[in-house]
């Protein structure tokens, strides 16, 4: 890529998208194009089209998709696996037939089997079942990583696959029932603290910004006490902690978790300097089957910290720096999810990249910008 390379980035206004347009814009490349989701429907096919005849991209970020955490993954289990085979279909297919140089298209850990061995090396990829609350939008994942490494055996094209760890950072979801686990974290946390301190007014405007099932910060209190149970966050007339807040699970499982542009800043490093040639090149795994064909597999990347927690301890941290004083309860009739999701780093490294962002630093970070 040059500076004035024409740059699409799919999902340019999201937790992904919008890092890596800001790490674009700080390294002085100045011709990036999208469009929101009002703009342009990425599931529909003509629209995706016709907005590469018009616009013909050189280089193509593939950062959109319909995501969320483990509710939202099993309770809409068939939007997410239909939006995002779509997605991914309209814009790889339409960057091989309007000849993009390059695409980057980004996945996620959960593309691994629940039982993989620890970290998760690339050549774990099928090797085994997935976990069920999360396979449908797997599947979508993996069948994305398997597009682009099919129309580069047999199209000659350029595109490229990364896998980041669980994400968190600007611009990221905060709603209770779709968001992710660190900033449903942050934010339950931000609420029961306002609780705690009777403070209303920033309670109602956290509502104003972020309404749960309709209820906004102009409702009745007891409407918004409501909403705020059904999410875990308990108020006590007398106690010795005024406000409980109810996790799902057991807080043993371990996530690892990657600062958004630190994970930019991997991408375009990759987006730089790798080419498909380069990631086959460095995989761990055989390219010989046994009876002696050539197998090209396993040519994405992962991305990652390689460094995790468990999520009782990410709650404590996340308590300490939210400040927030009352009780946590675990909830064991809830599941789990995968035990661990730690990523192996290895090959990404060897390729010549590190991750820089402290996870402490990272969501002391956030919370200043959720709260302002």
């Amino acid at each position: 890529m040059d500076k004035n390379s024409k740059i699409y980035i799919a999902g340019h206004t999201g937790l992904v998208g919008s890092a890596l347009n800001r790490n674009l814009v700080a390294k002085g490349y100045k011709n990036i194009i999208g469009k929101t989701i009002d703009e342009m429907d990425l599931t529909e096919q003509r629209a995706v089209t016709n907005y590469f005849k018009k616009e013909k991209p050189e280089y193509v970020f593939l950062a959109a998709a319909r995501v969320g955490g483990i509710v939202a993954n099993n309770t809409y289990r068939g939007q997410f696996i239909y939006d995002n085979l779509m997605i991914q279909n309209n814009i790889i297919h339409n960057s091989y037939l309007h000849k993009v140089k390059k695409l980057l298209f980004l996945g996620s850990s959960c593309i691994y089997p629940k039982q993989t061995p620890q970290p998760m090396k690339e050549r774990y990829l099928l090797t085994d079942v997935l976990e069920y609350t999360n396979e449908p939008y797997a599947i979508a994942k993996i069948a994305g990583i398997k597009l682009c490494e099919s129309y580069n055996i047999q199209y000659g094209t350029n595109f490229i696959c990364a896998m980041p760890t669980n994400l968190y950072g600007p611009n990221d979801n905060y709603d209770l029932e779709k968001s992710h686990v660190l900033p449903a974290l942050i934010r339950k946390m931000h609420l029961g603290k306002c609780l705690i301190e009777d403070n209303w007014t920033t309670l109602r405007n956290d509502f104003d910004k972020n309404p749960i099932e309709g209820v906004t910060g102009k409702s009745p209190e007891v409407e918004i006490c409501e909403k705020l149970e059904k999410n875990g966050i308990f108020r006590h007339s007398s106690s010795d902690s005024p406000v409980t807040i109810k996790l799902w699970g057991s807080g043993g499982p371990r996530r690892e978790l990657m600062h958004s542009d630190d994970m930019a800043d991997a991408c375009v490093f990759l987006m730089e300097n790798i080419d498909f040639k380069d990631l086959v090149k460095v995989r761990e795994d055989e390219i010989t089957s046994r009876d002696g064909r050539h197998e090209v597999r396993n040519g994405h990347v992962n991305i990652g910290t390689g460094k995790d927690l468990t999520i009782k301890e990410l709650a404590l941290l996340v308590k300490r720096i939210v400040g927030f004083d009352g009780l946590i309860e675990w909830d064991n009739s809830k599941p789990d999810g995968t035990f661990q999701k730690l990523l192996s780093v290895k090959k990404l490294n060897k390729l010549g990249w590190k991750a820089k962002i402290e996870l402490e630093q990272g969501i002391t970070g956030i919370y200043k910008d959720y709260i302002s």
